[in-house]
C-alpha cells in the first residue's frame, strides 16, 4: 500500500504539460467470490490525474467506493454486507484511437467500515475481515465531448479476505461518468 501511496504522489511530481485532473462517479455491482451470495449495487466517487505520454497514459486515483454482497433466504430475509473502500487504482491506458482507451492496473484499498444485516439485527464491526484489499483493474474507457469520459471497469481480488476464515474476495463491476476539469 506504501508504494501505491508513493506512486500516486510521484504523478503529481511530473511536469503539467498533457495532464489532467478529474472527478469520476458511478454506479458500482459488487459480489465475493466463491461465496454463493448476489450482487449488491453501490456507488463509487473519487479523483483521478492522468499524464498523457501519446500512445499511453498514466493515470492513478482516489475513490470512494461501495463494495459487498447480498444473499436472499426467501422467507427467512435478506442478509446484506456492505464494505466500504477508499481506492487507489494506478492505470496504465494504452489510447487506440483518439477516443478510446483500455486500461489495467493494480489497485490497493483500505477498509473504511463494514454494515451488516439479517433479519433486523445489524453489525458494524470490521473484526470479520481483513482491513486492506490488493487487487487487478480492467476496463475500456470513451471520451466525449464537454471534457467527458465514461468506462466500464472490473475489480477482482489478488487476495483472500479472509472473510469469517473463508477464502473470498472482492469482484466488483463498475460504470462510471467523469469529468476532466
Amino acid at each position: 500500500m506504501k508504494k501505491l501511496l508513493v506512486l500516486f504522489f510521484a504523478f503529481g511530481l511530473f511536469s503539467t504539460a498533457n495532464a489532467q485532473f478529474g472527478v469520476r462517479a458511478g454506479y458500482s455491482s459488487a459480489n465475493f467470490s466463491d461465496f454463493g451470495s448476489d450482487a449488491i449495487g453501490g456507488f463509487h466517487a473519487g479523483t483521478y490525474y492522468r499524464k498523457d505520454l501519446g500512445l499511453i497514459s498514466l493515470e492513478s486515483g482516489l475513490q470512494f467506493s461501495q463494495k459487498g454482497y447480498m444473499v436472499d433466504q426467501g422467507a427467512a430475509g435478506e442478509i446484506t454486507e456492505r464494505l466500504n473502500y477508499i481506492d487507489l487504482p494506478v492505470l496504465l491506458r494504452v489510447n487506440f484511437l483518439p477516443s478510446v482507451n483500455v486500461f489495467a492496473g493494480p489497485q490497493g484499498s483500505a477498509l473504511l467500515s463494514r454494515k451488516y444485516e439479517s433479519g433486523g439485527d445489524t453489525s458494524t464491526s470490521t473484526e470479520a475481515i481483513k482491513a486492506y484489499d490488493i487487487s487487478g483493474v480492467v476496463g475500456v474507457g470513451v471520451k466525449l465531448p464537454l471534457n467527458l469520459n465514461a468506462q466500464v471497469s472490473y475489480d477482482f481480488g489478488l487476495q483472500s479476505l479472509n472473510y469469517f476464515d473463508q477464502d473470498v474476495k472482492n469482484n466488483v463491476l463498475k460504470f462510471s461518468l467523469g469529468i476532466d476539469l
